[in-house]
Parts: C-alpha cells; structure tokens; sequence
C-alpha cells in the first residue's frame, strides 16, 4: 500500500509539473508577443532582411526642405501642375502615383485648383492616393460613395471562407474638380502594429462592402492593364499577371508584410529621390528651351511616386512613421517599397502559426531530453548549440523573406531549461534521500551523515580515538533456530533488532554491524561524545529491560523465550575507512574490540547478561552496582585481567 502511495504521489508530481510548465509556456508566449516579437521582428527585418537598396526602376519626387525654402508653403495647387506637367510632356514614366488628398477646394484661387486639375487630367496612367475612414459620412456627401465606388471601384472575386468585419465606412472627399480629373485611386492607408511600427501594408481595404486596391497594387493593375484580383485567405492573385501576394485576411481588407529595403547612400529613402523644386525648375527650363536641372530622360519606363516629407513640425506636411528601417520613414518611400514589393514580387512570407507552435514544441523535447539524458555541462552546452542553431536558421529564413519567430521558441526553450534543470535537481535530490534512507537500512545513520558530510573526501585511513564498544549477542540462538522456520527466526530477529536500534542511537551510539544474531556498536565515534562509558553502559543495561519487555510479549504471542549477553569495553582503537578504493567499511580495528567480544562471551561462562572491562569500570563506577570477577584469564591475553557484572545502574534514564 505505501509503495502504491508514492507510486500515485510521484505520478502527480510529474502531472503537476508539467501542467505549471505549460501554464508558464503560454505566459512567456503571450507575453512574449506582445513585449518583444514586434521589437525582434523590427532587428531582424532592418539587418537580415533588407539586403538591398530599392528597385532603380522606381523614382519618388518629395516636397522636400528644399522645395518648401524656394517656394514657401502652403503652396497654391498651381506649383503641383508643373510636376505633373513635366512627366505628362517631357518624361516618359511608366505609372505616376500622388501620395497626398486634397481635401477641399481653394475658393480663394479657382484658377490655380483649375491649372492643377488640368494638369492631373492631362497626366496618363496616374493613380491618386485616398484615405478610408471609420466616420460616417456627412449628410451632405451621402451620395459620394456611390460615385467614388462607380469610378474607382476593381472587379474583386473574394473566395475567403472568413471575411472580418469592416469597419471603415467612408472615403476622404476628392473636391469635385479632382474627382472629375483624375482615372485611378488607391488607399493609402497603413496600420501600425501594436508597437506603433508600420511592418505590414494594407495591401486592399473594405469600405462599405466595396474592395479598393491600395496605391501600389493599383499602379501595378495599371501598369499591367488589369482590373481584376481574386483574395483568397491567405493571399490576393492579380489577373493576367501571376502575380500572388501572401498574406492574411485581415478587418478592413487584407494585409501582406513590408519588404524592406537598405537606404540609398547618404539618404533616407531606400529609392532614389528628387526634389520637387528641381522638377519644378527643369520643367521652366524645358519650356524655355534650356538645359533642364533633370533629364526627363531618368524617368523613362520607371514608376513615380509623388509626395510630401519636409520640415513637418513647422508646416504640418510631414508624412512619416516609424518602420524596422527609420523611426521617420517617409510616406512616400513606404507607397515606393510596397510597389517595388510587387514589381519584384518579393515580399516577407510568415510561416503559420502550426510552424511556429512545431518549433516550440520540437525545442521543448529536445530540452527535456538533453537534460534527463546528459550531465548538466554537456547538455548546457548542447541546448546553447541548438539555441544558436535556431537562431542561425531563423537567419537565413529572413535572408529568404521567410519572418520565422526567433524569440518566443528560444524564450520557451530557456523556461523549459530552468524548469527542466530545477525538476532534474529537485528529483535527484529525492533520489538521493530515498538511497540515504535505502543505505542507513545498512549503514547507521550517523556514519552515513558523515560520509554525506565528506563525500568529497572520502579516502581510506582514518585516525586513533578512545572509544567504547558494546557486544550484544542472543544466548542460545543456534538451537532455537534449528526448532523454527527460516521466517520465524527473521521475524524474531526483526523485531529484536527493531526494539534496540532506537536505543543504541538514544545514547549516541552507532551500530556498526549486525553478525547474525549479534549486534556491534561503537560510542564516542563518529558521533562525538566525552561520555561515551557512561552512555554506553547506560545503552546496555536498557537493552537488557527492553529484552525482559519481548520476553514478557513473545511469551503471550507463543514465541520462545531469547536471552542476551552485552559486553563493554573503552579504549584506544583505529577508526575509519578499510578496505580497497572501491570497496570501504567505516569500522573500528584494534586489540580493545577483539577485548570487548570475548568478554561478552564470558557471561556464558559465568552465566551472566551482563559484563564489562576494568577499563570501562573505572569510568562508570559512580553508577553501576557490580560484582567483580578476579583474574579471569582471557584468550589472547598473556595477563589475567579483572572484569565486572553490571547489576543495576544508578541514575539510568
């Protein structure tokens, strides 16, 4: 029953165990994607990621300081009207994008909106930027989104077995002169994650019910003279092209990751750029017949991206937000990355979440495998090898656009090592009271605290000391046994044995060996005691009424009658370890133990219970009533010596 008992009791501590480390597990997995796999996606994207600069085929023109110091802001429309005078006349580019909303008209200029708008309506494959919104609209636009949805709406087959809810219920209003000139539209809009970093696009949003594209995927639709996109779960395929886009179905539309790019030497943008002054300039200059400030011949074939990135604080006109590249990364460079995303049809690809729960679980075995099954140093060093492998991996995953969770497999890995290594010390150490307590069944308790106490140096040799050793021998026992069965006799013997450890161990006492019947025991050593006569004396003589108690209960239990003969003898004797070093025996060596068992034997002779040595007497005298027994020749012993029956002991407790 007590062996079923922990049996059950350590089921339940493995069951309990493994349920808090998985509790623990999805803590530091839940925390760990809220606090740092944002942060660890931004290191790893910004310096594994974006191993090159941004397509030579994509060209962003800014509103940057040097326009706004030529011509201050706010500008009247009429300065954007030579910027897309310039590309529609003289440069040839393949798709023009404009990364801005106007919002309302300028009454107090209808002629410069006017020179803008013609200038929009004069520019071929344009596509213009709008922003979808969560606020209703206004009594007085309730019509626009029927109209916007009739002029720049995409033909959509949507095959996703879940569609999220939307919630954007309106589109930034065009002013009519705009609405009318321009062709193609596309969202502009882009989410930050939780952290606050813009890492995926919003590559199609819902508004109303209706799928707009975003303004890349609407410049490459144009550019590839399609109007068509099939969004599935997992990724949106664009007609005629091939072209598909990985990513998920998202609120509000569909989302794909941002392949990032290096900046361009000595700038901040990963493509190259222009100041709008200079198109400006070279514009005037084209017209008038001069050298332009650029060529319009850089732009020939290539995709433009028209925006603003000046000295925002003062002027309300910057267009940044924080990326893994730039904690200000223009607008207009991010709409340039997501184009170039899809031109180059390169984008960062996340690995379900199955994959990443694979590793967590493939890095937790592991862990508890090489801890359970090397020492602590080989399999910590093997565990570091394997972090450091997954990280590598996890490297090279980025070098391939593949965005593998680096951090919450290798945080739960670490909990898993603390866990393991903690479960490992706390089993060893039960393990270790279960074989002290299993080998103090053989070996007394104290020797074996001792050599717990030294277990770093434990050698052969030992040392000289004065001690006390008691004989303890059953009278008889040969011939009792020869009358009882092999288990009788053991259950004699048990429960003898049984009775008279407690007491040896009482008066500081070590039982060193049992020798069938007979019992051995050492005072003074390894246990300290100045008093060891005494207390052996005393341990004697508390056996012997612990022997007339079995008598008195064998005797109603119908067992037979045992008597016991105890001799004492003190004095100098080697003690410690003998025998070989991989076989040691704590014990005592010397002419007084020899002493100590022949005068044991005596009391047969004598017909006592009880004898002990002059040595012993002159220590104890104060409180043992004796008979002594002169010039008792002992075997071994060329001298006849004087030994002592002990009758009573005075102030025995």
């Amino acid at each position: 029953m007590a062996n079923l008992k922990s049996k059950l009791k350590s089921k339940s501590f493995f069951v309990y165990s493994g349920l808090i480390h998985i509790f623990l597990s999805i803590i530091v997995i839940i925390a760990s994607y809220l606090f740092l796999v944002p942060n660890v996606y931004n290191f790893m994207v910004s310096n594994f990621a974006a191993t090159d600069t941004g397509s030579d085929n994509i060209a962003v023109v800014v509103i940057d300081d040097k326009s706004v110091d030529k011509y201050r802001w706010p500008w009247k429309r009429e300065l954007y009207a030579p910027i897309f005078n310039y590309f529609s006349e003289y440069a040839e580019p393949a798709v023009v994008g404009f990364d801005s909303i106007p919002s309302a008209p300028d009454l107090e200029n209808p002629e410069s909106d006017a020179k803008f708008f013609n200038a929009l309506k004069n520019t071929p494959k344009l596509v213009v930027g709008f922003a979808p919104s969560i606020a209703p609209y206004e009594d007085s636009l309730s019509d626009y989104d029927n109209k916007f949805k009739e002029k720049f709406s995409i033909e959509v087959t949507d095959s996703r077995n879940y569609i999220p809810p939307a919630s954007y219920h309106s589109i930034s209003y065009y002013p009519e002169g705009y609405f009318n000139s321009v062709k193609y539209s596309g969202s502009v809009n882009n989410t930050p994650n939780i952290n606050g970093y813009l890492v995926q696009c919003d590559q199609a949003v819902t508004v109303n019910g209706t799928i707009y594209p975003s303004l890349a995927l609407r410049m490459y639709m144009l550019l590839n003279n399609t109007n068509k996109i099939t969004i599935d779960d997992d990724s949106i395929q664009v007609d005629k092209t091939g072209l598909v886009i990985p990513g998920f179905s998202a609120a509000n539309g569909f989302k794909n990751s941002i392949h990032f790019y290096r900046r361009q030497a000595n700038s901040e943008y990963s493509h190259k750029k222009y100041s709008a002054v200079d198109i400006i300039d070279s514009y005037e200059a084209l017209k008038s017949g001069k050298k332009p400030v650029i060529d319009p011949s850089e732009f020939k074939g290539k995709f433009v991206l028209i925006g603003a990135n000046a000295r925002a604080s003062a002027l309300g006109l910057e267009d940044t937000v924080p990326t893994p590249m730039l904690q200000k990364h223009p607008g207009v460079d991010i709409q340039a990355t997501i184009l170039d995303n899809l031109i180059n049809d390169e984008f960062i690809t996340l690995p379900p979440y199955s994959w990443e729960l694979g590793f967590i679980i493939l890095l937790t075995i592991a862990t508890f495998v090489l801890i359970s099954r090397l020492s602590f140093f080989r399999s910590l060093i093997m565990l570091i090898i394997i972090g450091i492998g997954y990280f590598i991996f996890c490297v090279l995953g980025y070098m391939s656009n593949m965005a593998f969770d680096v951090i919450t497999p290798l945080l739960v890995q670490l909990i898993t090592m603390i866990f393991a290594y903690s479960f490992r010390f706390i089993l060893e150490g039960k393990n270790k009271e279960k074989i002290k307590q299993a080998m103090g069944k053989y070996l007394s308790q104290d020797i074996m605290k001792n050599v717990v106490k030294n277990i770093d140096n434990i050698t052969l040799g030992g040392k000289r000391a004065n001690v006390t050793v008691l004989f303890a021998d059953i009278r008889g026992f040969t011939s009792m046994s020869e009358k009882m069965t092999a288990e009788e006799v053991s259950m004699i013997l048990n429960e003898y044995f049984s009775e008279i450890e407690p007491i040896i161990t009482k008066y500081n006492g070590v039982i060193n060996k049992f020798i069938g019947d007979a019992v051995m025991a050492i005072f003074g050593e390894p246990i300290q005691d100045i008093n060891h006569p005494t207390n052996a004396v005393k341990c004697a003589y508390a056996m012997l009424k612990k022997v007339e108690w079995l008598q008195d209960k064998w005797l109603n239990e119908g067992k037979p009658k045992i008597e016991i003969g105890i001799g004492i003898n003190t004095g100098d004797a080697f003690v410690g370890n003998i025998g070989s070093e991989k076989r040691l025996e704590y014990t005592v060596i010397g002419d007084m133990v020899n002493l100590a068992s022949r005068i044991e034997s005596y009391n047969k002779v004598y017909k006592t219970n009880f004898l002990i040595s002059s040595s012993t007497y002159n220590q104890v005298s104060s409180i043992v009533d004796v008979i002594k027994i002169s010039e008792v020749t002992i075997r071994g012993k060329s001298k006849k010596m004087d030994i002592y029956e002990v009758l009573r002991v005075s102030n025995n407790d």
